[in-house]
């Protein structure tokens, strides 16, 4: 279940705390706040939403030793720097979007708040999928230790996107499905869509109890409404296989390729350091101890999906046939807009932007026009009157 490898249990929040103690009062006063890349870990904004990256990572740390919980409570710490890189790099083109949303009606009226880490590949989903149809939102920005800002809430991990105040929505692909049907039908409110996703609990091989979501790869519409959205045989079908097949396999190649060597750690830390103007203090600590953290984790999160050697070859082959699946006929796996799938892949891959391992793929593969297109979809709302 994709959203468990984002939970941070009480253990690592109080481990987290004790390394603070280790490394200076000045840290503690502010514990992880200050890499996690927000713009107010308190407050709130209305925007349109950009990318970032939260490395999924913590799942292999449910069990192991003393050392495994140690790095662990590090990568809590420091794993949401990149977001500090990616909210610096996009602070203007944020507060121009924010500053249109007074302009854009949309999603029927509907007052949304996302409770997200930036850096999260799911939340990124979930933000493209509201870009790309110009809907309005407020952001809180969740502190990854101490989540005060989601105390209210018996779900404690995100995304989560409250709607009008008081219907919850969890679970990034739920979001997305329960949202289009919304948008998409005549005569439906979020409350009666919402109970098409039936909740339920099941314990893991690991003896952990998880929580699953019935048809949350359904956009749930009557039979004209889904002819009108999928006009041709095998369109909805082949949506939702895909939209899996991002929470089942591609989202778990991202940490492995982003710390895939020492050096490439070291670089990736010294470039969201560097961008993001921390303390010299600060910046070392995040620098050394943060990237061979990160490096060691991926090195075992690489062996439990069984990625090759050079992990780049399983992201180059699960890119490339993403786009092998659109074909050469189609701008996109919707057509000629894009669909839910697009928006998923999009969602997830946009938050290695500013990385190596970004650049790498745009350079050896052939993602590079579709997801171009993508962007221009996403920044430009094209989704809007979908």
């Amino acid at each position: 279940m994709h959203s468990g490898t984002l939970c941070k249990s009480n253990m690592a929040a109080a481990c987290t705390t004790r390394a603070l103690r280790k490394v200076g009062g000045s840290i503690l006063e502010s514990p992880a706040s200050f890499l996690v890349g927000n713009v107010s870990a308190r407050g709130s904004r209305r925007t349109y939403g950009t990318g970032g990256y939260r490395s999924n990572l913590l799942s292999s740390l449910r069990t192991g030793g003393y050392r495994s919980r140690v790095l662990g409570c590090t990568v809590v710490l420091l794993g949401g720097g990149l977001g500090l890189y990616q909210t610096v790099k996009y602070r203007f083109q944020q507060h121009h979007l924010a500053e249109e949303e007074t302009k854009v009606s949309g999603g029927r009226g509907l007052a949304l708040t996302l409770y997200q880490y930036k850096t999260c590949p799911f939340c990124s989903k979930v933000r493209a999928f509201l870009d790309y149809h110009g809907l309005p939102y407020e952001i809180v920005e969740v502190n990854p230790v101490m989540r005060k800002e989601i105390k209210w809430s018996v779900y404690r991990k995100v995304p989560i996107l409250m709607v009008d105040s008081d219907v919850q929505l969890n679970d990034s692909s739920v979001i997305i499905s329960s949202l289009k049907t919304y948008l998409f039908s005549k005569d439906k409110n979020v409350s009666d869509i919402l109970r098409c996703y039936p909740e339920m609990k099941s314990v893991n091989d690991r003896g952990k109890e998880v929580t699953e979501y019935s048809n949350k790869y359904w956009v749930m519409l009557g039979e004209a409404e889904a002819t009108a959205l999928y006009p041709e045989k095998e369109m909805q079908k082949e949506e939702m296989k895909w939209r899996q097949w991002v929470d089942d396999w591609l989202v778990h190649l991202i940490s492995p390729n982003v710390y895939r060597t020492t050096g490439e750690a070291l670089a990736s830390f010294d470039y969201i350091v560097r961008e993001g103007k921390f303390s010299t203090y600060e910046g070392f600590f995040a620098k050394y101890v943060g990237a061979a953290a990160m490096f060691l984790i991926a090195k075992r999160l690489k062996s439990r999906y069984a990625l090759q050697d050079d992990v780049r070859q399983d992201l180059y082959k699960a890119v490339n046939d993403w786009v092998a699946a659109i074909g050469k006929k189609r701008k996109f796996m919707g057509g000629d807009s894009p669909n839910l799938a697009d928006l998923a892949v999009f969602g997830v891959l946009r938050v290695m932007d500013g990385l190596q391992a970004f650049d790498d793929m745009m350079e050896n593969t052939k993602v590079k026009h579709w997801y171009r297109r993508m962007e221009r979809a996403s920044l430009n709302h094209e989704g809007r009157d979908a």
